[in-house]
Formats: C-alpha cells, sequence, structure tokens
C-alpha cells in the first residue's frame, strides 16, 4: 500500500516554492562573491528564510489536519506518537 502524504494535494506547489527559495539561495551566494552590501544581503537572507518558513507551516499544517488526525481518531499508541512527534516539529520550528 502506498503512503499518501497530507500535502500530496499541492505538492506542485510546494516543490515551486521550494525551487524559487533554492534560486534565492544562489541569488545570495552570487550576492556574496560579487561583495554586495551587508545589509542587501541580510534583507535577502530574510526573504528566503521567510520562503521557507511559509513551506515549513504548510507542511506542519497538513501534518496535523492529515496524518496527526488520522492517528487521533485510531487513538492510543498510533496517535499518541504521532502528536509527540507533532510536538517535536513544532518546537523545533520554534527554536530556529
Amino acid at each position: 500500500m502506498d503512503v499518501v502524504h497530507g500535502y500530496e494535494g499541492h505538492k506542485d506547489d510546494l516543490l515551486k516554492r521550494l525551487r524559487r527559495a533554492e534560486g534565492q539561495v544562489r541569488g545570495i551566494a552570487r550576492m556574496v562573491d560579487d561583495d554586495q552590501y551587508c545589509i542587501d544581503i541580510l534583507t535577502q537572507v530574510s526573504a528566503v528564510t521567510k520562503a521557507l518558513e511559509n513551506v515549513a507551516l504548510s507542511l506542519l499544517d497538513d501534518h496535523l489536519s492529515h496524518c496527526v488526525a488520522e492517528a487521533a481518531a485510531q487513538g492510543g499508541p498510533v496517535a499518541e506518537e504521532k502528536l509527540r512527534e507533532a510536538n517535536q516539529a513544532i518546537a523545533r520550528l520554534v527554536r530556529s
């Protein structure tokens, strides 16, 4: 049986966002290589950070509404594991 992930419905959108962020990171590397002004580079770092945070929040929303919701319906150890996993993911996002 194939596993269906919560993001399956908008996988193309996530990949497009990630490719855009990848392009932004390459642009930042060029800026550093070209000795651009620090503040301009930091502005771009902030933009790519925000873009990746948005991807992460979208994935987290998908995980909660799909994987965690299904596990909660099952109850027991499966639900406990998925909730623990989600809490750890949220903690990582908050710390980053």
